[in-house]
């Protein structure tokens, strides 16, 4: 599966949103939780959009530092049921011996599929473009701008984020190509697993 290079470690930018310190606090916070967890779990709704046609997709995640990774379609009916395993060996679609392939979404080939483990990705090990404090639906929600430490606002790939600053959930993210948003994730649940409940 396509890994967005996103760059490792780097410093916070200086460019900070609405929050300041304390935005850039809770991101390096949200941070260290996904780079010490073991594995997390989560359903979401995917939208891929390629222009001229719009897919929507249900998913569940199951993703594993060390083990095995599972992405599985729940919607549409049509759809249902096809799965990926991932492993650092490599990985495989499973769907009663049939493989669709729904075509990438950027020059870099990410398909919909992968797209909540470019969001994990991102938050893990990408560059910090940007961080906020946002106030939606009475909620605060931490938001994240993250792309190639070189890269240019609006062009290339970017992910934006936005997660509980407190805890790290992921509720929502976004993958944009040359500015343009071509896949979303809502997510309905997403729960982490640490390392002292592995063992």
């Amino acid at each position: 599966v396509l890994v967005l290079t996103m760059g490792l470690l780097f410093p916070l930018s200086a460019c900070s949103g609405e929050g300041g310190a304390d935005a850039d606090s809770a991101a390096l916070s949200v941070r260290g939780a996904y780079l010490s967890m073991s594995g997390c779990s989560g359903t979401l709704e995917v939208t891929a959009d390629y222009g001229q046609r719009v897919y929507t997709y249900g998913m569940a995640l199951d993703w594993s530092r060390d083990g095995e990774t599972v992405l599985e379609l729940t919607s549409p009916e049509e759809v249902a049921g096809l799965r990926a395993r991932l492993t650092e060996e490599g990985g495989a679609l499973e769907y009663d011996g049939v493989s669709v392939e729904t075509g990438p979404l950027t020059g870099e080939g990410l398909s919909p599929m992968e797209a909540p483990l470019a969001l994990l990705d991102g938050v893990r090990e990408g560059y910090l473009a940007s961080t906020g404090l946002e106030t939606v639906d009475e909620r605060e929600e931490l938001h994240l701008v993250i792309r190639a430490p070189e890269g240019v606002p609006g062009t290339g790939t970017e992910l934006e984020v936005w997660c509980d600053p407190e805890t790290g959930t992921l509720l929502r993210g976004e993958i944009l190509s040359d500015g343009r948003t071509v896949v979303t994730c809502e997510f309905q649940s997403f729960t982490m697993e640490g390392e002292e409940e592995k063992n």
